[in-house]
């Protein structure tokens, strides 16, 4: 492939959302975030870590079927549904798979639709310089809606899609100046996100037992100096029986003597613990003042360095 991957124009955390006619804002979609390039001949999907996921999503590589471009880079989320709302650990059963007949079954068996809301390259020119209200007329012209691709719109009334969000319990808002450029691997208040649902990358670091199956994940932050801080445990969220079946048998080859945590976890007495490799994506609902999760629950097992997943 010609084009170089880039990483994506990320938006800052917000508890107070801005107004006035130069900003919009669209539906933050609980999935994958995915930038598809395409250099006149090869297509390729590379996520915002710069992994390769081209394999994964097949319904996606014919650029053409959605896409009016000679050559493009398109930003977007992949989300798959669940009762009409985004589920993050059904995308990431598709998303953790590797091998071609797995993926062949759950393209059947779990549909996906990109939703894009960005371009950065068109027909062999950058358009990150361009201000967003013209990349989105562009997005317009070259975007081409189907079963497994859709634009995401964008609303005025910012408050108004707020309180929808809410009542339709999805993960919150993007608010976005109409006049901001597309900054790569840049991440500012021209950009901004309200969250319904708090969030987390964790790092598994120990388990506990009942009956001989995993009932919970003990997770942790590291800090500054690369020490694992314990944030809390869950046994709640979107993981099955036979999931945590899978996290049985595997934490059997990962088991170590030392606590990996530097503080003292709450749940110790009948925790045994892991080697830190595991990650896991997590919501909860605020950050207690001794410094843990409040009501944590588990969405799912990402693709992803422990070492990424740190104190802000």
């Amino acid at each position: 492939m010609k084009l170089k991957p880039v990483k994506p124009f990320e938006p800052i955390l917000t508890s107070h959302l801005p107004s006035g006619e130069n900003w919009i804002a669209q539906i933050k979609w609980d999935g994958v975030r995915m930038l598809v390039y395409y250099d006149g001949e090869e297509t390729e999907l590379i996520n915002r870590k710069g992994n390769h996921r081209t394999r994964q999503y097949p319904e996606l590589v014919d650029i053409s079927s959605y896409c009016r471009a000679e050559s493009v880079i398109l930003d977007g989320e992949i989300i798959a549904l669940v009762n009409g709302t985004p589920s993050f650990h059904q995308v990431m059963k598709r998303d953790s798979l590797r091998q071609e007949r797995q993926i062949r079954a759950r393209v059947q068996q779990i549909p996906i639709v990109y939703m894009v809301f960005d371009i950065l390259y068109c027909n062999g020119e950058w358009v990150t310089a361009k201000p967003l209200h013209e990349r989105q007329t562009l997005l317009d012209q070259v975007l081409i809606p189907g079963p497994h691709v859709q634009p995401v719109p964008s609303y005025q009334d910012i408050p108004l899609l707020y309180d929808i969000s809410k009542q339709h319990q999805l993960e919150g808002i993007v608010v976005k100046d109409l006049s901001s450029k597309y900054e790569v691997n840049g991440k500012d208040k021209r950009w901004q996100k309200r969250k319904n649902i708090m969030d987390i990358n964790a790092v598994v670091g120990g388990v506990t037992y009942r009956d001989g199956i995993v009932n919970a994940l003990l997770l942790g932050l590291y800090d500054e100096a690369d020490r694992l801080i314990y944030i809390g445990h869950a046994g709640t969220g979107r993981l099955g029986i036979s999931d945590w079946r899978r996290i049985t048998e595997e934490a059997k080859g990962m088991l170590q003597s030392d606590k990996p945590f530097v503080n003292n976890p709450e749940r110790e007495k009948g925790a045994v613990w892991i080697r830190p490799e595991w990650v896991v994506k997590v919501h909860f609902l605020e950050w207690t003042d001794g410094g843990t999760l409040r009501q944590p629950s588990i969405q799912a097992f990402v693709d992803a360095s422990p070492l990424d997943c740190r104190w802000n």
